[in-house]
């Protein structure tokens, strides 16, 4: 039989802006399920109520472009003018401790990833609808007029980019719990493949 921590997935998680990926994170967290979750670079501003090294590290821009030259980010992309990535250190760190570990991108990120490391699971979190999301983005009122136009786009064309991941999973209006299970069974499922993923990173 096969040992699930001689083979540690890695599990990218991605989805348009304000579908609910942070919250789904959150709710996974609670759960205290054995699983690693990278926290991802930025220099975006901090929200209120958000914690360095919790949510995000946040770092100055010119921290995050010497990460960049030294080539410590397993992706990285410019976001509306901020720069986000995932630095490679922590993802190593928890695949050689045989721990599955979960990173969550924006679809530029995931395809980037998706370059390097092929073998990793892939699942976009969807809206119910785009209509749905817009009334999403204008609650959370972290954006302006312009930015949800922006965004809006963005997101349009981020649906069409399904095919590159493995699954999908639609979080529907106060139904995170059943994102968390259905995100859930597929980590199980990938756990039972009978020939198992097998990530490494350059």
């Amino acid at each position: 039989m096969k040992d699930s921590a001689i083979n540690p997935l890695l599990v990218v998680l991605s989805g348009p802006s304000g579908v609910g990926k942070d919250a789904v994170l959150s709710g996974m967290k609670k759960k205290e399920r054995s699983l690693h979750y990278a926290v991802t670079a930025t220099t975006r501003p901090r929200r209120q109520g958000e914690r360095d090294g919790y949510e995000y590290h946040f770092v100055p821009k010119s921290d995050f472009e010497r990460m960049i030259k030294d080539d410590e980010l397993l992706e990285w992309a410019n976001v509306y003018g901020n720069l986000y990535g995932v630095p490679k250190k922590e993802v190593r760190q928890a695949l050689a401790r045989g721990r599955d570990i979960m990173v969550k991108v924006d679809v530029q990120g995931a395809a980037n990833i998706k370059r390097v490391a092929p073998q990793a699971v892939f699942i976009f979190l969807a809206p119910p609808s785009l209509e749905e999301l817009q009334e999403r983005l204008k609650q959370r009122k972290t954006e302006s007029g312009v930015d949800l136009e922006l965004r809006m786009k963005a997101a349009r064309k981020e649906m069409d980019s399904l095919s590159m991941f493995d699954y999908v999973v639609v979080n529907h209006k106060g139904g995170v719990a059943q994102a968390i299970s259905h995100i859930e069974a597929i980590i199980a499922a990938e756990k039972c493949r009978v020939k198992p993923r097998r990530v490494e990173l350059a």
